[in-house]
């Protein structure tokens, strides 16, 4: 993050998450992949795209899976299918949770820049 500061102060480590601009906090909302797209793809993490399935592991939710439908990169969350609360007037809302507390099942490849930033991960991870 900071760069240039011999001992890594917690406060400039926070101000820099907190004030961080939308295209540095894509990074945020990575998330640990399963198994199975861990040896395909030769990857341990991504972020966390609409359309992505998830599994939820902690929390109240723990086990729940499904698609992603949001992102808020602004607060940091993602928003998945089937979690909804009921408000006091009555409407239903999306539950937001934190992406570092899912794993991605199944990924969304339908953007073929994403697919090529996979193919370059892959070719990483086989060099190494």
């Amino acid at each position: 993050m900071a760069k240039g500061l011999s001992p890594r102060q917690p406060r400039k480590q926070r101000k820099e998450y907190f004030t961080a601009p939308l295209h540095r906090r894509h990074k945020f909302v990575s998330a640990h992949l399963s198994e199975e797209l861990r040896r395909e793809y030769g990857a341990r993490s991504l972020p966390v795209r609409k359309g992505d399935t998830v599994l939820i592991l902690r929390g109240d939710f723990k086990g729940h899976e499904g698609k992603v439908t949001r992102v808020d990169l602004k607060k940091v969350k993602i928003y998945v299918e089937g979690l909804t609360r009921r408000r006091a007037d009555g409407t239903q809302v999306f539950i937001p949770i934190h992406p570092s507390k899912v794993m991605i099942t199944k990924l969304d490849l339908s953007d073929e820049r994403r697919r090529r930033a996979l193919e370059r991960k892959k070719e990483v991870s086989a060099s190494a």
